[in-house]
């Protein structure tokens, strides 16, 4: 997903999704070099995610499950 910023108020960036809605999100999750008129993509690093998943189970496992 890509989204365009439209602008920014106070904490937040009004921005434009693919679609054409416009939303507001929280400016602090937004890239910190992020400005007017950028294309920010938004992606789902699913390497990652099984990864963290993968030591989240890990951590319960010698929690609750070690004899």
């Amino acid at each position: 997903m890509k989204i365009t910023i439209d602008r920014f108020e106070e904490e937040f960036a009004i921005v434009e999704l693919e679609n054409g809605e416009i939303i507001e999100i929280p400016k602090v999750i937004l890239p910190i070099e992020a400005k007017e008129g950028d294309v920010v993509s938004i992606t789902v690093e699913k390497i990652e995610t099984e990864e963290r998943k993968k030591k989240i189970q890990n951590k319960f496992d010698r929690l609750f499950c070690s004899e």
